[in-house]
């Protein structure tokens, strides 16, 4: 009896040391709380529900305490386990692109192609980029690292993960979450610097509506688009490719079911995919440290760099333009690539202001611009990093 006794305790001990309670930390118990959190913002406030509850859900995944020493193989950072396996198409680069396929698939560029100056203000958010990438120079980071947390500043997701998998894969978990985080939090994070930098007499601006885009220049538009960034960028291929070629998909007419299974079931489980194990690779060992809080900080100042350049190059360019052609700077913030969710924020500010005054489709244009901008800018520190 004795001997059962001591063969039951010490199997019972060694089933111990398995268990997530004998191998839990402080660290593991703070990134839980995370991803409670995070699911909590998407349930309740509704914040980008389809990338926070992947994502949350995920930080629980990845901070289940257990023996590493065990040869479990089930943790994302472990060779041969079935997370490790999905977490590739992160670290190889290649669920960004198809992102990108499936936002080519569903966004109409008929905005930008009406009024073409619309881009400049994509182009003029993109600044919340390079002054990020300044900024964090002066904090410590070498150049690819200050490189892939800037980009975070472009409001895109899968570009920040496509970058941060080029230059600085070890910091990669923090900056896809800090870009994600703030991705959602875009309707706390704009208003008040939107409102800062405007006056009531320039968020009245009524614009021109937009004019009737043909099918034809639809169809153009993503074949013109593709040869002119890629001959300029050709280090941003692999996103602006998949871009165009999604909407030339959704746009050519006669590839319906080609462009309903990109911006449908595939953006879908690729969304899923990388929502996950994004969070998963957010371990407490690997995620809990001063560069992490250092990319959060530098991620909100990007954000807010980004919105307020958006809204003060409007403001400039207003100066040379004839009155009936003055755009309102309330649709600057949208030249951050958060699509719709910026865009869908000057509207919401322009009809506090004046209830009449719809700016939804002019804030599209520089939207979508800020997705080919974010892109370009990628190629660009790209080009000169690697």
């Amino acid at each position: 009896m004795g001997e059962f006794a001591n063969f039951l305790g010490e199997n019972l001990s060694d089933f111990w040391t398995y268990t997530g309670f004998a191998n839990a930390t402080p660290g593991h118990l703070v990134m839980i709380l995370v991803g409670l959190f995070f699911i909590y913002l998407a349930v309740k406030k509704e914040f980008e529900p389809m990338l926070l509850i992947p994502i949350g859900f995920g930080i629980l995944i990845g901070n289940i305490p257990f023996n590493m020493d065990a040869g479990l193989q089930v943790g994302i950072y472990e060779q041969g386990s079935v997370l490790n396996i999905l977490y590739q198409g992160v670290t190889s680069g290649w669920y960004p692109p198809l992102i990108f396929l499936g936002i080519g698939a569903m966004t109409d560029f008929s905005a930008l192609i009406s009024n073409p100056k619309l881009m400049l203000i994509g182009a003029a958010a993109q600044f919340g980029i390079f002054g990020a990438y300044m900024i964090a120079l002066q904090w410590g980071f070498d150049p690819m690292q200050a490189a892939a947390i800037g980009i975070i500043g472009g409001a895109d997701g899968p570009t920040a993960i496509f970058l941060s998998s080029k230059l600085a894969p070890n910091l990669m978990g923090a900056i896809a979450v800090s870009a994600y985080s703030y991705m959602a939090l875009v309707p706390v994070i704009q208003p008040p610097v939107m409102r800062l930098l405007t006056t009531k007499h320039e968020r009245l601006i009524r614009m021109k509506p937009p004019r009737v885009v043909s099918h034809t220049e639809k169809v153009i538009f993503p074949i013109v688009g593709l040869l002119l960034t890629c001959f300029l960028v050709p280090s941003g291929l692999p996103l602006l490719g998949m871009l165009f070629f999604g909407n030339l998909l959704k746009e050519s007419g006669v590839t319906r079911r080609l462009a309903e299974t990109a911006r449908g079931p595939l953006i879908d489980t690729i969304t899923i995919l990388l929502g996950l194990t994004v969070g998963a690779s957010t371990q407490a060992s690997e995620f809990l440290t001063l560069n992490s809080l250092k990319i959060f900080g530098l991620g909100a100042l990007s954000f807010i760099i980004a919105t307020a350049s958006g809204v003060l190059f409007v403001k400039i360019f207003n100066l040379v333009l004839k009155k009936e052609n003055k755009i309102n700077p309330l649709i600057g913030n949208a030249g951050v690539s958060a699509v719709p969710d910026s865009a869908r924020i000057s509207q919401i500010l322009g009809l506090e202001y004046d209830p009449t005054n719809y700016l939804l489709m002019h804030a599209m244009g520089p939207n979508v611009a800020g997705v080919i901008g974010s892109a370009v800018a990628a190629g660009i520190l790209l080009g000169f990093l690697v």
